[in-house]
C-alpha cells in the first residue's frame, strides 16, 4: 500500500465544542486526521460555531450520561484515537450541582471506558482521559515544595474535583483490568482564546477588552490570592496527542512549572491593553467566592518532558496578551455593529439615545 492509499487515523474527541476540543480538533486536522467531535444534543449552542470553524470535522451526537448513545459514536467511527474532554468543568458550578457533575464528569468517564470495552475496541483504540489538577487539593500537608507528580496524594476540595478523581481511578483500572490502552493528562490550568468568559482568565480579558473600548466600567472578581500553575490550552493539547503515540500508557502531569496569583494575570491583562494600573477596574464580589478554595497549584511537569519530549512554548505574559488581542478584536467588532446600528440616516433627524456601558453581569467565576 502507498503511503498515498493509506487511510487516515481516526479521533472521536467527546467535548470537542469545549477550549481543549478547539485546540485539539485544529490539531489533529493539520496532522490529516478523521476528526468526530461528540456534540451533547442538537440545541448545544457552540455547534454550530464549531461547524464553521471545522467544517472538515464530522460532528456526531452522543451523551456521556447515555452509554447506548456512545456504543453507537464508536461503532460508527471505529476510532484509532479517544479523548474524553467532555465534562462539566466549572468548579463553582460544581458546588451548585454535584449530582449533575458527578453524572456527567465522574460516571461518564465509566460510561465511555465500557463503551470502547463493549463494541470490541479494547485492544485497538487508545484513550486519553483528561484528568485534572483539582484532584490535589492544594493543602499544605500534600503540597510537595517542587510540584505535585504523578505519585502525589490526592485531595480535591470541591464536587468537580471529586468526580474528576472517580474517573482517574476508573481509567487506571480499566487499563489494568482489561489492559486497555489508558492514558490519563494531569493538567493544571491551561487557558487560551477559547476559554468560557465563566472562567477567571477569560472573564479578564473580555472585561478588559471591554473597558479599553468605553463599552464597560469596572469587572467584579471574588478572591485575587489564589495561585495556579496557568499554561496555554494550545500546548497542552499537543502534550495530550503526544501521550497517545507513546509506546505505553500511563499518566502525565502537564504543568509549566510556576505558579502566579489572580492579581499578577490582572496586571498583565490590563498592562497588554496599555492601562498601567487595574485596580480602579476590579471590584471584590463576595458572591463569587467558594465554600472552599484551593490556595496554591503547582505542577512538576518532568515525567511528561523526559519521556514525551513535550514542553510548554507560550509563557504566561504572552498568553494574556494574546486573549487581550482576541478579545479587542471582538470587542471592537461589537463597537463597530453598534456604531453603525446607531449612525443616523443621511437627511434624517438624529433620534437615536446615546450607548451607554455594558452593565456588568455577576456570572459565576472559576479559577480553574
Amino acid at each position: 500500500m502507498t503511503p498515498s492509499t493509506i487511510s487516515p487515523r481516526r479521533a472521536l474527541i467527546t467535548g470537542a465544542t469545549g477550549q481543549d476540543g478547539g485546540h485539539l480538533t485544529e490539531l489533529l486536522l493539520s496532522k490529516g486526521y478523521e476528526v468526530y467531535g461528540v456534540v451533547r444534543g442538537q440545541r448545544n449552542p457552540r455547534r454550530e460555531a464549531y461547524a464553521r470553524e471545522f467544517p472538515a470535522a464530522t460532528i456526531l451526537e452522543a451523551d456521556l450520561t447515555d452509554l447506548p448513545s456512545l456504543v453507537r459514536a464508536l461503532e460508527r467511527t471505529q476510532p484509532h484515537e479517544v479523548y474524553n474532554l467532555g465534562a462539566v468543568s466549572h468548579v463553582g458550578y460544581s458546588f451548585h450541582n454535584p449530582v449533575v457533575t458527578a453524572e456527567v464528569t465522574g460516571k461518564g468517564v465509566l460510561n465511555l471506558l465500557e463503551a470502547v470495552r463493549l463494541t470490541g475496541l479494547a485492544d485497538t483504540a487508545r484513550v486519553y482521559q483528561a484528568s485534572t489538577s483539582e484532584m490535589y487539593g492544594g493543602l499544605a500537608y500534600n503540597r510537595p515544595a517542587g510540584g505535585y507528580t504523578e505519585e502525589s496524594a490526592f485531595h480535591p476540595r470541591s464536587p468537580y474535583g471529586v468526580a474528576k478523581l472517580f474517573g482517574h481511578w476508573a481509567a487506571k483500572n480499566y487499563r489494568e483490568s482489561y489492559d486497555m490502552f489508558v492514558s490519563c493528562g494531569i493538567l493544571f490550568n491551561h487557558e487560551g482564546e477559547r476559554r468560557g468568559v465563566e472562567f477567571v482568565t477569560r472573564k479578564i480579558t473580555d472585561a478588559v477588552a471591554r473597558i479599553a473600548t468605553g463599552q464597560q466600567s469596572h469587572v467584579e472578581l471574588g478572591d485575587l490570592t489564589p495561585r495556579r500553575d496557568w499554561g496555554y490550552a494550545g500546548d497542552f493539547v499537543e502534550g495530550m496527542w503526544r501521550m497517545l503515540q507513546h509506546d505505553e500508557p500511563d499518566d502525565f502531569v502537564l504543568a509549566t512549572g510556576e505558579t502566579h496569583s489572580i492579581e499578577e494575570f490582572l496586571r498583565l491583562a490590563f498592562g497588554a491593553a496599555g492601562i498601567d494600573d487595574w485596580r480602579p477596574y476590579v471590584m471584590q464580589n463576595p458572591a463569587f467566592f467558594r465554600p472552599a478554595e484551593v490556595d496554591v497549584l503547582l505542577g512538576d511537569p518532568s515525567k511528561a518532558e523526559s519521556v514525551l519530549g513535550w514542553r510548554r512554548e507560550v509563557d504566561l505574559g504572552e498568553m494574556a496578551r494574546r486573549m487581550v488581542a482576541h478579545d479587542l478584536t471582538l470587542a471592537g467588532a461589537v463597537a463597530a455593529a453598534v456604531a453603525a446600528h446607531a449612525a443616523p440616516i443621511a437627511g434624517a433627524p438624529v433620534t437615536a439615545a446615546p450607548v451607554a456601558p455594558a452593565p456588568v453581569t455577576a456570572a459565576p467565576v472559576a479559577v480553574a
